[in-house]
């Protein structure tokens, strides 16, 4: 008789450290609904307030949400003068950020700075690192994947969100905005590719798939009805943006007790990636 396969979701939220408003949310989507994970912006302006309330919720996994772009840094400008402004700001944009990253010479020297900086960081909060995943995804930007994959021993990095997706997927629950979906559809998959060559070889591992690009920020209660039934992948993760307690329909989609029974019907086990990595290992 065959079995089946253990079937493991994360559902994280990114963004941790961002306001109070989104540090709220996160923490009310773990006590009243479906997550399990977040990610945290070490230099944001409520940093400190979500390290306080991590601790005080040791079962929900905390990762870093690397910055390098909309946001400010870690190192004083004067250090890195090639990636952020005179304040400290990187590039709002992802895409500009990543072309200078990727042809600036001084800036390719300062991006590992800025990176371990990060990640010390997040090492002085005292919380375990349970992941690394990055705002606008600027983290699988192929050199600041590798800077990352070569940190990964130093930093007890064991997992790193790569974005995989099926596209009729979303396009069977919301066909709107088609071009910018095919578009980052493909971006992505060609960063996968080349992102699963590079962990591989670093022992750092990715989930089967990711789930959230292709919706971003609409991640509703009747899209993940819509895209639960549909998943094949044994090992997943969801994330989402909760911004508020109220009128939040990401926050609505994580709290929402049909959600739960249906992740629990699809035989999804809700996890964080520490509880995973034990699993994963048991196996």
């Amino acid at each position: 008789m065959l079995t089946k396969s253990p079937r493991y979701a994360v559902i994280n939220a990114d963004d941790f450290g961002y306001s109070d408003s989104v540090n709220e949310a996160i923490i009310t989507a773990y006590h009243q609904g479906i997550l399990t994970s977040t990610s945290l912006m070490v230099t944001a302006d409520k940093a400190d307030s979500a390290v306080k309330l991590a601790k005080e919720n040791p079962s929900l996994g905390v990762g870093l949400h690397l910055v390098l772009c909309c946001g400010k840094s870690a190192l004083h400008p004067a250090q890195i003068p090639h990636l952020v402004d005179q304040q400290g700001y990187f590039d709002r944009s992802a895409g500009k950020a990543g072309l200078k990253y990727q042809f600036i010479p001084q800036a390719k020297q300062e991006l590992k700075e800025e990176i371990k900086a990060q990640l010390d960081l997040f090492q002085a909060t005292g919380l375990s690192l349970s992941h690394v995943d990055g705002h606008l995804h600027l983290h699988t930007h192929p050199l600041v994947l590798k800077i990352l994959a070569e940190l990964a021993s130093e930093y007890d990095i064991k997992f790193i969100r790569l974005p995989h997706e099926e596209l009729n997927f979303t396009l069977k629950i919301d066909s709107t905005n088609l071009p910018l979906k095919v578009v980052y559809s493909i971006v992505f998959k060609l960063l996968r590719n080349h992102g699963e060559k590079l962990l591989k070889n670093y022992g750092v591992k990715y989930l089967e798939k990711i789930y959230g690009l292709l919706a971003t920020s609409q991640i509703s209660k009747s899209y993940l009805l819509g895209l639960i039934p549909q998943i094949k992948a044994d090992i997943i993760e969801i994330y989402s943006h909760p911004q508020s307690i109220s009128s939040d329909i990401e926050l609505d989609a994580l709290c929402s007790q049909e959600v739960r029974e249906l992740l629990n019907s699809n035989g999804f086990q809700l996890v964080n990636y520490h509880q995973l990595e034990e699993k994963l290992s048991g196996c």
